[in-house]
Formats: structure tokens, sequence, C-alpha cells
């Protein structure tokens, strides 16, 4: 069984954004950059189905400028057998990253895609229900279990009313959610490992696949700064400034 894991190259998430002065986006000048947390956890799970026996190869996948090589770098260190960049200078929309993983299923024709269920820069929270659209696939988004057997996975989701259960039969496409895996710290051995395990590059143009953007930002700002509170002197009080000041009962 193979096992297609896509990564995104995103701001780290100890970093503390800040938006560009002239509002078109956010400032990743100097900022450290690390693999998306949620695509971490993927990588984590395509690995220890690998090493339950259930998977033969797992490949990492990433969309990107010439620096998300980094990010497959990390997703080999973690134990991804080789690396595909798709590389561009476009700014990849969730529609144009699933067009092009679509590209790379019907290419590489692996029996389960994982993805994690968002990314942490633009949260869209799209890309994974996109291509298992259209790449036809059974899907299961915000995994918090997966087990696989035979051409069967059953997936445990993290939903509003608690947890559901669904079966899948293989090919399908699954999401992570943040209690599915504790990510593994990544060794130096493997480190030096992943530098001479394979990485591809191919272009979009060469999958047929159209990146252009279809939605524009027309303004990126900070969101307003949150106000004092206030103390009230008993229980009277606060009701009544909620019904009256907040409205909220």
């Amino acid at each position: 069984m193979k096992i297609l894991v896509a990564v995104k190259r995103v701001v780290d998430y100890n970093v503390k954004v800040r938006v560009k002065s002239d509002g078109t986006g956010v400032d990743i000048a100097n900022v450290k950059m690390s693999m998306n947390p949620f695509d971490e956890i993927a990588v984590e799970e395509a690995v220890r189905l690998k090493e339950k026996g259930v998977v033969t190869e797992v490949i990492a996948v990433s969309c990107g400028d010439a620096k998300s090589q980094e990010t497959l770098r990390t997703a080999m260190a973690i134990g991804a057998d080789r690396g595909i960049l798709v590389e561009t200078a476009e700014e990849l929309q969730p529609l144009a990253v699933a067009k092009l993983l679509k590209a790379l299923v019907d290419k590489e024709q692996p029996q389960l895609i994982i993805l994690g269920k968002q990314a942490i820069d633009d949260d869209a929270n799209q890309t994974g229900q996109m291509l298992a659209a259209l790449a036809d696939l059974p899907q299961a988004t915000f995994a918090s279990k997966v087990e696989v057997a035979g051409d069967k996975a059953t997936v445990t989701r993290e939903v509003d009313g608690g947890l559901e259960t669904v079966a899948l039969t293989l090919p399908a496409v699954i999401t992570t959610d943040l209690r599915l895996n504790e990510p593994r710290y990544v060794t130096l051995p493997n480190i030096m490992k992943a530098k001479k395990k394979q990485l591809d590059t191919v272009k979009p143009e060469d999958l047929g696949v159209d990146v252009k953007p279809r939605l524009k930002t027309l303004k990126v700002a900070e969101p307003p700064k949150r106000g004092a509170g206030i103390k009230v002197p008993d229980v009277a009080t606060l009701v009544e400034k909620l019904k009256n000041e907040a409205k909220v009962i």
C-alpha cells in the first residue's frame, strides 16, 4: 500500500505574525518557517501505519517555492520514503493545491491520501475536501483515530456532538485533527538520512494544472484590540449590564 501525504511550509506557530504596513498581507521576511503542525501529524500517522506493516511506501508532497524542499526533508526525516515538490512562485489557493494533488494522485495511485485538516496560515480547511471531490474518493475529515485493514479504513472523527466513527473503502482521503497522535522528535541521524532520499521536482504545467488565483485579497488587518474589563459589585449589576449593555441575555 502507498500513502501520499501533503505538507505545507508556513510561518512557525511560535512566531507572532505581523501584518504588512500596506495591508497587502503578512510579513514573512526573516521569519522562522516550519511544517504546518496538522501536516506533521499527518506524516506521523502515515509513518506509524508503515511501521505497523500496513503500508509499504510513504510519499510526501509539497506545493510552493524552492524553499519548500526544507519542509519535505523534515517529512522524510520523520519517516517518509521520498518527496515530490510542485515548484511554483504563484500564490497557491486551496483549489489550486487540490488540483495539483489530484494530478499526483492520478500519477502515483496511492491507496490513502492524508492531509492536515487545515493550514495555520490561512485556516481554510478546504484542500482535503476539494481533493476528495475532484478525485471522486470517499473522505473522513478531522480524524482523531485511524485504523486500516485490507482495503478498509475505520476513522474516528471529531464532530460538534462528540465523536463519529466512519468506515471507508480505499482509496480514500483523510484529514487529521490535533488529537490523532503526537509527532515524534526528529533526530540528527534521521535528518542526515533524509538528505540522501529521493526528492523530485515538477512544475504545475508538467501536471497540466492552472494554478492562477481565483480569489483576490482586498486587505489584511489585525483584529481589533480587546477592551479592558470592568469589575461589578454584585450579581444583580452583572445581570443588568449583560442584559442592557452587552445585550447577550
